[in-house]
């Protein structure tokens, strides 16, 4: 993940069929028809069960006025959740070789993200991050063990760059004990300073030898987790909807809401997959700064939900916040993730200034659509779905033009 030199791939025929232990060998980027394990989705479902704790007690804190403190919580939480899994797929992408010791390690960096789970509730009220550390000690101390049989498996460089992320891992590991010990006013930026030295292991770790990494493979896993972080909004925004109908009998006053949250949810949804990102990610510099980007892509995308359910709370009656802190809860994050997907993805596939500003707009006029009272929700939602007929009348008729003179000449 870092811009030295790619190694060169190993052929696809080098792994054969699954046993109980194999050697840990780096597998290659001419791959044919690389696609996620059941094992990957898996252990994609099972992080969004603590993706899904970390959206509740958002939502909790931010009903009760209390949203500084709690955005500061859920953005500690939700990168200790998002770094883990990055730090999984990538090694999946360049290691998997799908025996027996690779899934039992597998499972056990699951069960940290569920001990992780347990913990976020004292994470956020408490300020106790005992439990979360413990989660995230047994996925990165497997995470290193995966790191520890690559290296065993390899030689030179390669092996090299596996004992590097395996010792840069355990070193960080031991840095987190400063969020147990630390006053809780230092904590924060004990996270900030942890966080940076996680984010340089990668680059430490690669700067001689660059892991192999499947583009395709790659693309879809970042892509199958969006979607699956999306459809966790919507359930929760569906619940919460839901109790606010049972409980209250508001159906006329959050059905704007029920209708706003869905537009802005299929539009996200839209917006990522409308353009083959993989083309893109030619370069491990390229790929480095999109991977790292997507922190801010699976944790708006999880806002979403959160702000749906504070502005039914809201609306009911149940939170304690003014209907203009309540749309922002939805409005903000929602712009962040347009932002983010732009840069990410979508400008790089965009041709002349009104396609490239198609969605900076979106997220300006989503910004504003916060004035607007117990409407936010759903005029945020009209926009959005304008912001994708938009770019898809503008892409059908530059296609068409562009198209035109070949149609004739043949």
């Amino acid at each position: 993940m870092t811009s030295s030199p790619t190694p060169p791939p190993v052929p696809s025929h080098a792994h054969g069929s699954r046993g109980a232990l194999r050697r840990l060998r780096a597998r290659g980027r001419d791959e044919a028809h690389r696609t996620a394990s059941p094992l990957e989705l898996f252990f994609d479902l099972c992080f969004v069960v603590a993706v899904a704790q970390a959206g509740i007690e958002l939502v909790h804190s931010v009903a009760e006025g209390h949203a500084g403190q709690g955005i500061l919580d859920y953005a500690m939480v939700f990168f200790a959740l998002w770094w883990a899994w990055m730090n999984f797929t990538w090694f999946a992408s360049a290691y998997d070789n799908d025996d027996v010791l690779y899934r039992v390690v597998t499972l056990v960096q699951i069960s940290g993200v569920l001990v992780l789970a347990a913990g976020v509730s004292r994470a956020f009220e408490d300020h106790e991050y005992l439990v979360v550390w413990l989660g995230y000690a047994i996925m990165r101390v497997a995470m290193a063990a995966q790191w520890l049989r690559a290296a065993r498996a390899a030689g030179g460089p390669e092996r090299t760059t596996a004992l590097r992320y395996a010792g840069g891992v355990l070193a960080c590991q031991v840095g987190w004990l400063g969020l147990l010990f630390l006053p809780e006013g230092a904590r924060p930026w004990w996270f900030l300073v942890m966080a940076l030295l996680e984010m340089c292991v990668p680059l430490f770790a690669e700067r001689d030898h660059s892991t192999s990494w499947h583009p395709r493979h790659i693309a879809e896993r970042y892509g199958l987790f969006t979607i699956i972080v999306l459809g966790e909004t919507i359930a929760a925004a569906t619940i919460a909807v839901k109790s606010g109908i049972d409980e209250n009998d508001a159906l006329g006053e959050l059905l704007p809401i029920a209708a706003g949250g869905l537009l802005v949810i299929f539009a996200a949804w839209w917006i990522y997959f409308v353009v083959p990102i993989h083309g893109h990610l030619r370069t491990n510099r390229q790929a480095f700064l999109w991977g790292y980007g997507h922190y801010l892509v699976f944790a708006s995308a999880a806002a979403i939900g959160a702000g749906l359910e504070v502005a039914v709370e809201q609306t009911v009656g149940e939170a304690h916040v003014s209907t203009l802190a309540a749309s922002a809860a939805v409005t903000l994050p929602t712009a962040l993730y347009l932002l983010t997907v732009w840069v990410l993805h979508s400008r790089h596939f965009k041709r002349g200034i009104t396609q490239q500003l198609v969605l900076p707009t979106t997220a300006l006029l989503v910004i504003c659509c916060t004035f607007l009272g117990h409407w936010a929700v759903f005029a945020a939602g009209v926009v959005c779905a304008l912001s994708v007929a938009a770019g898809e009348t503008l892409a059908t008729r530059r296609t068409a033009r562009e198209s035109g003179p070949a149609t004739r000449t043949g």
